[in-house]
């Protein structure tokens, strides 16, 4: 029986074809997404689900998805779909990384011409038979100073046009090294100088917990007088109603934005004020754009229900059906190994090396080199995937390295990451067991065995009396239950480190709590995904 696909948002015709011409059964339902008791009631039908972003793929819609195999996003953002009971259901949940970075990237060039000439409120003006001409006084972009806040893939472009307009631009991202920056030719700065010199600024990251509200009123206070703000990224950037007061006093001279903290955004700070640019999410909205992206999802799910390869999938390695059931356990230890350190790491990095020990070197490097580098990569891009993270580090200058080795120590087979920066190298080692979990076997060379877990703690301290008991009594007093404990020491008396796997979240409470015994020299809530 031929599989069965149901796409439930508007998607090109184009798309629709290419699952017919490859001996799908496609079910082309395009407004059905809107309806969620009628997307559950029919979802059990399906292999395969394409959306864009009116379909809300819910935990409730999943359970119901009996048959599904594959979701796959026509966009980059998943916010729609909760791939954590995804994950859980086996459901591979995949994306497109790369179809509408030019049209995003082209709009924030668009916004930015018409915040510095004021060319809606002109438009609406004149279509009045006002004729305003002495009101709408603008300003030229040669010679002006672009900020570009995360110079990524789409900020990159924006950079490029910029430069073609004669602007002098800044940037701002921690993961943005020297060389890729003379490459760019660009000027690397901080935040703080960026935001002072200024003319224009434009954000191009995703929404973290790094990032949520990167212009917040401190920050805009810093502006210089006269800025004007574009924002295509994502909503929940920027203060609204701290920039609508900036608005309001003169000292931000415009803005122009077309993502807000609530949407659909049907009311704003924004709305209504002199010199500010609205549009509703329309970054990747172009016929090219649309069309590259249906496209890609009409490939990417026929070729994994047709032959079970697996590519821009957000939780599942890309690999060949024949390699997933040896592999799989092995993918999974890698990309934990990169998680460990990119949650360690805050500055950029400029070489990622891999040490295949053993059994481990003879597996299909490359899906443990994509796992590991996404891995790494995570904290800064969550939405990045096995496909698209080698082509991120390469963009921004990170230098690869692997090596191969027999089997050298206790360990049939065993990966080792190391992660280097302009300050320092770090390093983990990880196996996988007899029962099929990973495990971390050294941290810092520092031996030990400890269980992956979904939410962990991890410590550093002198080897003193006193630790196992602190953590255990802190933990316990702020409702803290642990999982998994386990230790280890460089020498008697020296450093020690303690990775301990609990059942919740450590808070911002438990890690000051810790921090204030003076015991400890590092406290570092991480979290993995752990299905």
């Amino acid at each position: 029986m031929a599989p069965k696909v149901l796409v439930s948002d508007k998607l090109s015709e184009t798309a629709v074809q290419i699952f017919r011409d490859r001996g799908i059964d496609v079910d082309f339902q395009p407004d059905l997404g809107k309806d969620k008791a009628a997307l559950e009631a029919v979802i059990g039908q399906y292999d395969g689900l394409a959306i864009r972003s009116a379909t809300k793929v819910t935990e409730k819609i999943l359970n119901a998805a009996t048959n599904l195999k594959v979701i796959a996003r026509a966009g980059i953002g998943v916010d729609n779909i909760d791939r954590v009971a995804a994950s859980k259901k086996g459901v591979i949940v995949m994306n497109t990384p790369f179809g509408n970075m030019i049209t995003t990237a082209e709009h924030a060039i668009a916004m930015m011409f018409s915040v510095a000439r004021q060319i809606p409120e002109a438009s609406t003006s004149t279509h009045a038979g006002k004729w305003e001409k002495s009101k709408f006084m603008g300003v030229e972009l040669t010679n002006k100073t672009l900020g570009v806040i995360g110079a990524g893939n789409i900020g990159g472009i924006v950079c490029d046009r910029a430069r073609g307009l004669k602007m002098k631009v800044v940037a701002y991202d921690p993961y943005l090294t020297q060389e890729k920056a003379d490459r760019m030719g660009v000027e690397k700065v901080e935040l703080d100088d960026l935001l002072a010199r200024a003319d224009f600024i434009t954000l191009h990251v995703p929404f973290t917990d790094q990032t949520a509200n990167i212009l917040s009123r401190e920050n805009l206070a810093k502006t210089k007088k006269g800025v004007r703000i574009i924002n295509c990224a994502r909503g929940g950037l920027v203060d609204e109603e701290a920039l609508a007061e900036a608005l309001k006093s003169g000292h931000v001279a415009g803005a122009a934005f077309d993502v807000f903290k609530v949407e659909p955004a049907k009311e704003n700070p924004l709305f209504n004020l002199p010199n500010v640019v609205c549009t509703p999410h329309l970054g990747a909205a172009t016929t090219e754009a649309q069309e590259n992206v249906a496209v890609q999802v009409a490939e990417q799910m026929s070729d994994y229900l047709l032959t079970g390869a697996v590519s821009n999938a957000l939780n599942m390695p890309s690999v060949t059906a024949e390699e997933a059931k040896i592999m799989g356990p092995w993918i999974d230890l890698a990309g934990h190994l990169g998680a460990f350190i990119g949650q360690m790491t805050d500055e950029p990095v400029k070489a990622i090396n891999i040490l295949y020990d053993g059994s481990a070197a003879d597996m299909n490097l490359e899906a443990l080199n994509c796992a590991a580098i996404a891995g790494i990569m995570k904290k800064a891009n969550p939405d990045v995937n096995m496909v698209s993270a080698p082509v991120i580090a390469k963009d921004r200058g990170i230098k690869i390295s692997t090596t191969n080795q027999d089997k050298s120590g206790a360990f049939d087979g065993y990966v080792k990451v190391t992660v280097v920066t302009d300050k320092r190298e770090r390093s983990i080692a990880g196996t996988v067991f007899s029962d099929g979990k990973p495990r971390f076997i050294q941290i810092k060379g520092i031996n030990i065995d400890a269980e992956i877990g979904r939410d962990m703690l991890y410590t550093t301290n002198e080897d003193v009396p006193g630790i196992i008991g602190t953590l255990g009594l802190k933990l316990g007093e702020n409702s803290v239950n642990i999982a998994n404990f386990t230790l280890g020491r460089a020498a008697e008396g020296g450093e020690a480190i303690a990775l301990l796997y609990v059942d919740t979240p450590i808070n911002g409470v438990v890690v000051d709590t810790l921090q204030k015994t003076g015991l400890f020299t590092q406290v570092k809530p991480l979290a993995f995904e752990v299905a």
